[in-house]
């Protein structure tokens, strides 16, 4: 209660219109504070602002292991077990920032969920800034993955990075500019070291980019219908909805930190690298093993390659999708179906990605990965098939000419069953 009081006090005062003389940052401050937004956002739309904590989170933790981190081969996995050992309080530093990541990948992967969910993949340039900042995400992670210099760290550089030699005439060119010599090495650690500490900052550039085109078209909601009339100021509104939000983040955060700490970890990371020493099984973090799968599946290698970078760039092809009558599929049962049977599949593909290449587990991937890209053009043709449905059934066409219609024998196809369960329900027994 007392928080609260705080925050109206301090907050009381910021509900008047913007005036000549104030500067940029009252007025992007104020724009935030009195922004209109829907009144009935649920809880799926807290994530924008977590992600924002976590990035707080990282940038705060990952300073502070930087005072006491070594980028040289010979001292960076050293430098680690004296941060955990040595460091006052180090070992909870490293644990927040390793757990953070897995933090941040959780909240952005629903984020995105929500908005296939709801449509919002029609903001375009909302969207397509989304899609950059999840691109640019993976590099950070992928990037700090390296930094410990454990085996596991080593051996993932190694595999990720030689992918590009797959590009055609620059590939082989392209691997050893990104390893700064013939292997990887003491260049290729200071060089994702320096990747690892500039791009968060490039990171938050994008999401300013990114609220400000969202402020631009307005948040979506949860009926999929115009609210502008009924919005209301963010503030209080959702400023302690938000707040509720973090704590609870914070919290799970807190325990997995002191309980699990090494629950998101690789045990093979533990060791050293060691060039001469490949490990059995080479596997990325558990946030990339959906699109490790799907690489693993296709056994060309420049096939596999773009399996890979299509697995995350679709998401820049969904905003030209053709509309539908209704916003969300919040009302189609069949496009729900739809939609977690892709998050079912995006789980297993995870799993997958996890287990070693042999039988049955090469097959698995195989199916899994063709069902992850079949869900994108059957997605648009189920919503615009349940929109048409609606539309016949309120103005039905007239002619023969929506006789050759799929869409027409989907509408017959429904009109049978539902008559049919009709008839069957009011009959007598």
């Amino acid at each position: 209660m007392s928080l609260y009081l705080f925050l109206e006090s301090s907050f009381s005062n910021l509900y008047y219109e913007k005036k000549p003389d104030q500067n940029i940052f009252q007025k992007v401050f104020f724009s935030l504070v009195n922004l209109p937004v829907p009144p009935n956002l649920t809880i799926m739309w807290n994530f924008g602002s977590l992600l924002g904590t976590c990035w707080a989170i990282q940038v705060l933790s990952g300073l502070l292991l930087a005072c006491h981190y070594t980028p040289d081969v010979a001292y960076a996995f050293d430098s680690v077990v004296y941060i955990m050992r040595e460091v006052n309080n180090g070992w909870l530093i490293r644990s927040i920032h390793v757990n953070g990541a897995s933090a941040f990948f959780v909240c952005i992967y629903i984020h995105i969920a929500r908005g296939i969910f709801y449509h919002s993949f029609f903001k375009k340039h909302t969207w397509l800034v989304g899609s950059s900042i999840l691109l640019l995400l993976m590099m950070i992670a992928f990037t700090g993955y390296v930094l410990p210099w454990g085996q596991m760290s080593y051996w993932g550089a190694t595999v990720i990075t030689n992918l590009a030699s797959a590009i055609p005439y620059i590939g082989n060119d392209l691997v050893e500019w990104m390893w700064g010599g013939f292997c990887v090495g003491n260049a290729t650690l200071k060089r994702f070291f320096v990747v690892h500490f500039i791009a968060p900052f490039l990171l938050l550039a994008l999401s300013g980019v990114h609220i400000f085109y969202l402020h631009e078209t307005g948040s979506s909601n949860p009926l999929g219908v115009d609210s502008d009339a009924e919005a209301v100021p963010f503030h209080s509104f959702y400023t302690l909805k938000d707040l509720v939000g973090v704590v609870v983040l914070v919290w799970i955060l807190g325990v997995v930190c002191l309980c699990y700490p090494d629950f998101f970890s690789d045990p093979i990371n533990f060791n050293p690298a060691d060039p001469l020493k490949t490990p059995t099984h080479i596997q990325p973090e558990w946030y990339f093993l959906f699109a490790y799968a799907i690489l693993r599946s296709i056994p060309n290698k420049l096939g596999g390659v773009l399996g890979l970078v299509l697995s995350v760039s679709i998401l820049y092809v969904m905003p030209f999708f053709p509309k539908g009558f209704q916003r969300g599929i919040q009302y189609n049962i069949f496009a729900q179906v739809l939609f977690w049977g892709f998050v079912g599949n995006f789980i297993f593909l995870s799993f997958i990605g996890a287990c070693p290449i042999e039988h049955p587990y090469d097959l698995m991937g195989i199916i899994s990965s063709i069902v992850y890209f079949l869900f994108f053009p059957l997605y648009v043709l189920c919503y615009l098939s349940w929109d048409y449905v609606l539309m016949e059934m309120i103005n039905p066409s007239e002619g023969k000419s929506s006789s050759f219609s799929v869409f027409f024998f989907i509408r017959e196809s429904y009109f049978k069953v539902r008559n049919t369960i009709t008839s069957w329900w009011l009959t007598p027994l």
